[in-house]
């Protein structure tokens, strides 16, 4: 495969929206996200009220790239060969001696080394996004708090309690219904929770639509809550801009799955229609399948191999699926590569009026793409040494599988926006390094010297 990559090359530049299009404010969305799911819990189900007290300090227990394990309520941090570097029961993390005596220097006993490892199962559960990770917080309180209530419960069932949390407020319906507290809370403040488009990344989106390529919106939200988002960080004609959209795509399902399994649906008033036996034309569609999405590329484009680069943040979800099941090239979003650049005063945009401060205003937390004292570096952390030897630093499976899947990475597409579309970037598969593909660099706990890294 060629050394470097470049836009130019692409015919169609597909994007993922949340969290990839459309940047969320994550000092905001995540005590809105956490709220809506423990509210549910509380009243719903009867768990105990203190769940809904989070201080800043809680938000220090978030981390991307986390496993919990849903049988005994444990949540590990994992090297790239499937050992265990950190783990917590609950909030509580382990100390060096009970994680040895636990997990030892073996292979998690979930872990597939190769491709087949889901993120989602019914053993365990992969913390991979921004959405998710207020609910790995809200997870760990709840283990907290059934060891407490049953002196030392070993095995817990509470998982089925979390899914109807998630079902409530964001089922398909739940837009339009004003159900649960999300939705309608993004409805009445969107300015508080959304970053608009930078003026860069429109004219940028312009640009790639003028060079003639095609552009695609592959969500798995739902129509409705697309339109919303759409409007607000790029404006009323954001239509004009894409030829084709998906939304409720059932990502990574919309790239594993046979059409048959998941065909095209149209949608009318925000409801889907019938199936599709085939796509035909652009337009605007519900679920589907990226073969017969590829099949209509080649069609408009009239190549037999349309080159196709997707945009997105979720390993599982986007980069992954897209680079295994359909081969495309993949830009991973990977807000970990800003919270790098420290705490830096507050862009004016981002700066809020006084009279904008809502019901869940509180004392701000760190944001959720900073390091976690708990749990050390997203990127690579250190291995206990044994007697009279050194610690070594190895990397963690999360930043195994960025190297591995995606072709670049970068903190926002903002980041991109104002080079030229022929600019040609170096991919992770140029060379054996482990941070060739970060753009415009590495993380900095990768950028001092990667030789000191076990491989």
């Amino acid at each position: 495969m060629a050394q470097h990559f470049s836009l130019a090359a692409c015919d169609v530049v597909g994007f993922d929206l949340d969290h990839t299009l459309c940047r969320y404010n994550l000092p905001e969305s995540a005590p809105l996200i956490y709220n809506s799911f423990a509210q549910f819990l509380v009243k719903e189900k009867g768990y105990n009220k203190e769940l809904l007290n989070v201080t800043p300090e809680d938000w220090d227990f978030c981390c991307k790239g986390l496993a919990l394990d849903l049988e005994d309520g444990n949540f590990l941090k994992l090297a790239n060969n499937g050992t265990v570097l950190r783990a917590s029961h609950g909030t509580k993390m382990m100390t060096p001696e009970v994680l040895a005596e636990a997990y030892g220097k073996k292979e998690w006993k979930h872990f597939l080394s190769d491709t087949g490892m889901a993120c989602r199962s019914g053993k365990y559960y992969f913390y991979d996004n921004y959405f998710d990770l207020p609910g790995a917080l809200l997870c760990a309180r709840v283990v907290d708090y059934l060891t407490k209530l049953n002196n030392g419960q070993k095995t817990f069932d509470f998982w089925k309690d979390i899914v109807a949390a998630i079902q409530h407020n964001y089922k398909m319906s739940a837009f339009k219904e004003n159900c649960g507290i999300y939705f309608p809370e993004i409805k009445r403040d969107p300015g508080r929770y959304l970053h608009s488009c930078p003026e860069s990344v429109k004219k940028w989106l312009r640009q790639l639509k003028n060079a003639g390529k095609i552009l695609l919106l592959i969500t798995s939200s739902h129509s409705d809550y697309c339109r919303l988002l759409c409007e607000y960080i790029l404006g009323n004609d954001f239509t004009d801009l894409f030829d084709i959209v998906i939304t409720n795509a059932l990502k990574p399902g919309f790239f594993s799955h046979l059409p048959s399994q998941r065909p095209f649906r149209t949608l009318e008033n925000d409801e889907e229609q019938e199936a599709l036996p085939s796509l035909d034309k652009p337009g605007w569609y519900s679920q589907g399948n990226a073969v017969h999405l590829y099949e209509l590329l080649k069609k408009m484009t009239g190549k037999p191999e349309p080159k196709v680069v997707y945009f997105g943040d979720s390993m599982h979800s986007d980069i992954f699926p897209a680079r295994h099941y359909s081969n495309w090239e993949t830009v991973l979003i990977l807000e970990e590569l800003r919270g790098d650049e420290g705490t830096r005063s507050q862009r004016p945009e981002e700066s809020e009026p006084l009279e904008k401060k809502g019901k869940y205003e509180g004392p701000k937390a760190k944001p959720l793409n900073t390091s976690s004292k708990k749990w050390g570096s997203f990127f690579i952390d250190s291995v206990l040494g044994l007697e009279n030897t050194e610690d070594s630093l190895v990397y963690t499976w999360s930043c195994k599988r960025i190297s591995t899947y995606s072709t670049i990475a970068i903190p926002s597409i903002e980041a991109i926006a104002e080079l030229p579309l022929d600019y040609k970037f170096t991919r992770f598969s140029s060379s054996n390094s482990k941070t060739a593909g970060y753009y415009p660099n590495p993380p900095l706990v990768l950028s001092s010297d990667e030789t000191l890294i076990s491989k």
